[in-house]
């Protein structure tokens, strides 16, 4: 209904946006300048690509339904973020990723039994089996291991920086590989999406910049208790 093009927009970016709304609008974050700000122009840039998707870029009515599951996804995406600290407490990231994985994958094969009778098995191509070893060993089990790696040696805050390279890397391979394209206005709402969801994701800071000034003060604060015992003493 939609090309990958959307996809690769959409949901990676939408979810943070999702989720840093709902925890502003419970209270349990602050609703600093930098956040709103970035949360409204998030909404708007996303505003501005669904109106795109029903008119330029091709697809009509056919790519604005599969823009709305694509951020359907982005809504499950996000609940999963908010639910997970609870429901999946003590239990090791790798792990809860593989039990959210199979749980999926049981959904799906119980939504495709029905048709799996009418697909001519021996006659799908060499590439469809490709396809289906590297979506479940390359961009599941190896890209999810990485990440999580990767949130062990710098952090949550600079890995999910990393969430805003997909819009990016999806667009150059989707238009080289796949030859698909959107029109200027959704290409407008993407980019005022991304800015907005950036904004709101770091309120206007580099997390390796707060990570500094926090080191810098434990080390002030860890020289500074021997002159401050001194003195009481």
């Amino acid at each position: 209904m939609a090309p990958s093009l959307d996809a690769g927009i959409l949901i990676p970016v939408m979810s943070p946006v999702l989720t840093s709304t709902f925890l502003l609008l419970t209270g349990k974050e602050k609703a600093t300048w930098a956040r709103v700000t970035g949360l409204a122009l998030g909404l708007t840039g996303a505003g501005i690509f669904f109106i795109g998707a029903g008119g330029s870029g091709g697809g009509g009515s056919s790519r604005l339904w599969g823009d709305a599951l694509f951020l359907a996804s982005a809504v499950c995406w996000a609940s999963y973020t908010l639910a997970g600290p609870r429901v999946l407490a003590g239990i090791a990231p790798l792990k809860a990723t593989t039990y959210a994985t199979c749980a999926g994958a049981v959904l799906l094969g119980l939504l495709a039994a029905p048709d799996a009778m009418d697909v001519a098995w021996s006659e799908l191509p060499t590439t469809v089996w490709l396809n289906v070893i590297f979506l479940a060993v390359g961009a599941a089990a190896v890209a999810n291991l990485l990440y999580y790696r990767g949130v062990k040696s710098v952090g949550p805050a600079k890995a999910s920086l990393m969430m805003f390279n997909v819009p990016v890397i999806n667009t150059l391979c989707a238009t080289l590989l796949l030859s698909e394209s959107f029109g200027w206005l959704q290409g407008i709402g993407a980019l005022v999406l991304v800015a907005g969801a950036v904004l709101a994701v770091t309120q206007g800071k580099l997390p390796w910049r707060s990570a500094d000034t926090n080191t810098q003060s434990t080390v002030v604060a860890e020289t500074s208790q021997p002159q401050d015992a001194a003195a009481t003493s």
